[in-house]
């Protein structure tokens, strides 16, 4: 039987058009399974904005991040594809990111170009390390991964600093040290989207961020052009947020539920989501006889 990351594998090739959700914490991604999704994706924009109240700008730390895989793998079945940022650092800080999120479960770690500590790929002000440091990077990545299935997305934020041109030729560089999937960052035309994956072979994640800067196109037409999967990394959280933004606007102004029963989620349901029978069955089963 296929492993989880043997699985991923398999689903994302050219033209595949997997659509993939990302969630900020464990309960989000077993929101995401539960919706039928093959995949799910660690946000690290997700978890910053969740877990710390803060933006993503570099503030969340590597063990907070490997943390939080180990959630994600104990919540759901489905392999994830864990936000790496840069990797906490240099060469050498990657290798350890490495280690920490294989064994805490993810099947995809995406590492990016951006100087540390980075910031939103759809932020202004970003700035990129060098290509030949990267690709030093990326081959730390390679030989420290212990399960060659455990696949490393080469992310680069360079067509905001340097242009099209540059980020291509540095993705065709992290593709031949070994990247298995390639994600080029914020492209901001149609024609931008094509040229990228005619020239560059090989599968591609698209970032689609509601209100960024990379065109809003239906599921079948990035397929058609040849994207393996197409990233949604905060769509679940900005819904999530703007229900609870609404809903507490009406506890305020009404100062109850009621007419706001249908924005909230029925307490049975919640227990769903959280495994509560299970539990209350183990407790039961160990429980003082």
């Amino acid at each position: 039987m296929p492993t989880p990351n043997q699985q991923l594998r398999s689903l994302l090739k050219p033209n595949a058009g997997i659509v993939i959700p990302g969630a900020p914490n464990a309960l989000g991604a077993r929101i995401i399974e539960d919706a039928g999704f093959p995949v799910v994706y660690m946000t690290g924009a997700g978890v910053a904005n969740s877990y710390l109240g803060g933006p993503d700008m570099g503030l969340i730390s590597v063990s907070e991040m490997a943390a939080h895989v180990a959630a994600f793998r104990d919540a759901v079945s489905i392999p994830i594809i864990a936000d790496g940022d840069t990797g906490f650092g240099n060469a050498l800080n990657l290798v350890r990111t490495i280690k920490l999120y294989e064994r805490a479960g993810a099947s995809v770690i995406q590492l990016e170009d951006q100087d540390f500590p980075k910031r939103c790929g759809h932020f202004d002000n970003k700035s990129v390390i060098p290509q030949a440091e990267m690709v030093q990077k990326i081959k730390a990545a390679v030989d420290t991964r212990v399960d060659a299935d455990f696949m490393i997305l080469a992310r680069t934020d360079a067509m905001a600093v340097e242009g099209i041109d540059a980020a291509i030729e540095r993705m065709a560089a992290y593709r031949e040290a070994g990247a298995d999937l390639m994600f080029v960052e914020a492209p901001r035309t149609v024609d931008d989207l094509k040229r990228i994956v005619r020239e560059l072979p090989g599968p591609h994640i698209v970032n689609i961020v509601h209100g960024g800067r990379t065109p809003m196109l239906p599921q079948g037409e990035l397929a058609q052009i040849g994207f393996a999967g197409i990233l949604y990394a905060n769509a679940a959280m900005q819904s999530a947020m703007l229900a609870m933004k609404k809903t507490m606007a009406h506890l305020k102004r009404v100062g109850s539920l009621a007419g706001a029963e249908d924005a909230v989620i029925s307490f049975d349901e919640r227990q769903k989501f959280v495994n509560y029978a299970q539990w209350a069955q183990l407790e039961k089963k160990y429980a003082d006889s």
